[in-house]
């Protein structure tokens, strides 16, 4: 039986014949198809005014983004065998690039998964669901999981706030199988104790895997302050790579907890020093006692989560950046990141320019980075380029 069909207005079909896989609210001719007449989740077959169809998609009435297209194709039957075929995609090309099993599986909207992520670590999964049309479906998603990877445990690390938008409960449970104690994962060359259910997002961060290889490979002999150092991804690999000292500064106790285990692991805890503390605060104190380190990590988290925010959030911005480049010693090293989508590379690489020069200093970038390839960028959504970082040599002024 045909699926409903869910039209758009007049030249609302641009995004999508460019790529795009959202629909705004705003964009359907609710007058020929009404948005009540969906259920959150349910899925319909997408036409252009004219009719022409677009895909199919599954619908939230009661979302800013009403629905999300998952094919091109008219009447796509969603069950085990569509997730099976899209994560056994997104599986292949992994493992084209990934010789261990520590990788982000499946990044939504770029692996045809709208509204779901999936990270691997070894034979545990963990997977966040954001919408209703994939949590209706989770239990397709578990079982293509299962008959593609045989995991030890899936969790479903479901307290993202997006999931409020879509009316959906917070909760993080595993879902299937049993979730090993201690969980330990490795990249660069690290290894790093892991705690999904009480972690942020899904347990770890991939995304910044080779700008903090990069930095590794610079470490030797420095100093280096890490904040927003959550459980050490950025600084034991350092620290591993002859870092003379690393301090690692963060607001969660229980963060800093599982980096100092992490530190142990390693055999690097006599380098490594923690700090649990406020950044900013932190930062101002470093200043007026006239402390100085050779390398700065600073990767907060996403300071700008919706564009209403954005002034606020740029303001945290320019002010996290200047208050680190005062503690910067002469030609030290700032890496600056952000993971915020609507602070642009423009607007990130502004901040630095402006704070390098407001207390005269010489700034230039040595490198840039981004997100790595568990990470695909599709070209027509721009919402999947997100992580922008660069290596800033900082030196007196000219």
């Amino acid at each position: 039986m045909d699926i409903p069909e869910l039209f758009l207005k007049k030249n609302e079909d641009k995004r999508l014949r460019l790529g795009h896989l959202w629909i705004f609210s705003n964009e359907v001719d609710i007058k020929r198809s009404p948005l009540n007449r969906f259920a959150p989740g349910d899925l319909a077959q997408v036409a252009a005014h004219d009719g022409k169809p677009l895909g199919t998609a599954y619908v939230n009435p009661n979302a800013l983004i009403c629905a999300r297209l998952l094919s091109r194709k008219p009447n796509l039957k969603c069950g085990p065998n569509f997730f099976k075929d899209r994560i056994g995609t997104a599986l292949a090309k992994r493992e084209k690039v990934f010789d261990k099993p520590y990788y982000r599986l499946a990044f939504g909207e770029s692996d045809g998964l709208p509204g779901l992520v999936i990270d691997r670590f070894g034979d545990v999964l963990s997977a966040q669901i954001t919408t209703a049309g994939i949590e209706q479906r989770k239990e397709a998603v578990l079982a293509a999981l299962v008959e593609l990877l045989n995991p030890a445990a899936i969790v479903l690390k479901n307290d993202n706030s997006q999931r409020q938008l879509e009316g959906l409960p917070m909760e993080s449970v595993v879902a299937y199988g049993e979730l090993p104690d201690p969980l330990v994962i490795e990249e660069n060359g690290a290894k790093f104790r892991i705690d999904i259910l009480s972690g942020q997002k899904t347990g770890w961060f991939y995304d910044h895997r080779m700008s903090r290889a990069e930095l590794a490979r610079i470490a030797n002999g420095q100093r280096i302050l890490d904040l927003f150092s959550y459980t050490g991804a950025w600084s034991i690999p350092a620290a591993r790579a002859g870092a003379l000292e690393v301090i690692c500064v963060d607001a969660s106790e229980a963060a800093l907890q599982l980096a100092r285990e992490n530190a142990a692991l390693n055999g690097v805890e006599d380098r490594m020093r923690f700090a649990h503390s406020d950044v900013f605060d932190f930062l101002k104190q470093a200043r007026q006692e006239r402390r100085l380190y050779d390398m700065i990590v600073l990767d907060p988290p996403a300071l700008i989560k919706r564009k209403k925010d954005y002034p606020q959030g740029y303001e945290a911005y320019r002010r996290l950046n200047h208050l680190a480049l005062q503690v910067l010693a002469k030609n030290g090293l700032l890496i600056s990141a952000s993971c915020s989508f609507h602070l642009s590379r423009e607007d990130l690489h502004e901040i630095l320019r402006s704070s390098g020069r407001h207390i005269d200093r010489h700034l230039t970038f040595i490198a840039q980075g981004g997100q790595g390839p568990d990470h695909p960028i599709d070209p027509a959504i721009p919402e999947t380029q997100y992580l922008k970082t660069f290596f800033c040599s900082v030196s007196s002024a000219l």
